[in-house]
């Protein structure tokens, strides 16, 4: 074997058993180690990269010794297992929220903008250009400080509901909706200065829904509240308080920091019962909008099984790091 072909192979070597290392690493599910939980944030790119060393193994490295037949398997084995937890994320996968297949009364259906708009962005007039076009019937907004209120201020003759609770540490909210809302609460479900709000929203036909929305602090070291090497709380607050609210439909929506295939996002889904609208339908990559390559989604809406959904949408970029998130919905219920 050449100097060459001995070094690229070698490096083939490292590059797949580094792989395969971290995509064992990335099955710990119930660690509350932050380099851990990280893990399942690339899955794409690392099945990507599995991809590209199983192909090049196949048709480039022909020893037959043990050790070839052993990465071979531990390549299959990681890209198998990567493979398993973005299948549900593709359009080969099950829809977990239905497809209306009706066209449905201008008065059951509803849409709803979901926005990081990255409290240092100063793009304000790109982004209500975006929200007046698709002109939402609830539109979230995170990320809020007092100077953002002040921008999105002209939205207040659109929507007169509103729950408004800006901060300058990155967790500001502010809700904004077409329909009554009723009950509006602010809750801190483990932060101090980061807030949820819980309302309920009644539509033009008269049916009403629970409305939850949700920012958690990133599971990685920041300058701004985190939950390093913690267990996430909030998530699973939110989670237990749906399961405990009744009969009442429900949607959550927000930035969850968490990608919808970790083991967090599981455990909320299975203790509310909601369910994921991008299951059968696609990743939508909502961040990080500022690069081409370490893009996954963190924006997300989930709803309970009385909706059913008329379109998903990742909108442009207008200066922030994430990109909007927006659907069109039909609330179906029972006469």
């Amino acid at each position: 074997m050449s100097l060459l072909r001995r070094t690229l192979y070698f490096l083939l070597l490292f590059c797949a058993t580094s792989l395969i290392v971290l995509t064992l690493a990335s099955l710990t599910y119930e660690s509350s180690l932050w380099y851990f939980k990280v893990l399942d944030f690339p899955r794409l790119l690392v099945l990507l990269a599995l991809l590209i060393c199983l192909t090049i193994f196949i048709f480039w490295a022909h020893q037959r010794k043990r050790s070839s037949w052993l990465l071979l398997a531990g390549l299959l084995s990681a890209t198998a297992i990567q493979a398993y937890f973005l299948y549900p994320y593709t359009p080969l996968g099950a829809e977990s929220v239905t497809t209306a297949v009706d066209s449905p009364a201008e008065d059951a259906s509803f849409s709803i903008m979901v926005a990081n708009v990255f409290m240092h962005n100063r793009e304000a007039k790109e982004f209500l250009k975006i929200a007046k076009d698709k002109n939402p019937t609830f539109l979230l907004v995170m990320e809020v400080d007092e100077w953002w209120m002040e921008q999105l201020s002209e939205l207040d003759k659109v929507y007169p509901y509103r729950m408004e609770q800006p901060n300058d540490n990155t967790y500001g909210m502010a809700l904004y909706s077409k329909v009554p809302l009723a009950g509006g609460e602010v809750q801190y479900l483990n932060e101090e200065g980061v807030p949820s709000f819980r309302t309920k929203a009644t539509l033009a036909n008269g049916s009403a829904f629970q409305l939850f929305t949700i920012h958690p602090v990133p599971p990685k070291p920041s300058e701004y509240p985190d939950n390093i090497d913690e267990e996430e709380v909030a998530l699973m607050k939110a989670g237990r308080q749906i399961a405990d609210s009744g009969s009442l439909p429900t949607l959550m929506a927000g930035d969850l920091n968490d990608v919808g295939w970790s083991y967090n996002s599981r455990r909320f889904e299975k203790l509310s019962g909601l369910r994921d609208l991008r299951c059968g339908r696609g990743l939508f990559n909502t961040f990080d909008a500022k690069s081409l390559l370490l893009r996954w989604p963190l924006d997300y809406i989930y709803v309970s099984p009385e909706f059913k959904v008329l379109e998903v949408e990742r909108l442009d970029d207008f200066g922030s790091d994430h990109f909007p998130y927006y659907a069109r919905l039909v609330l179906e219920t029972k006469n």
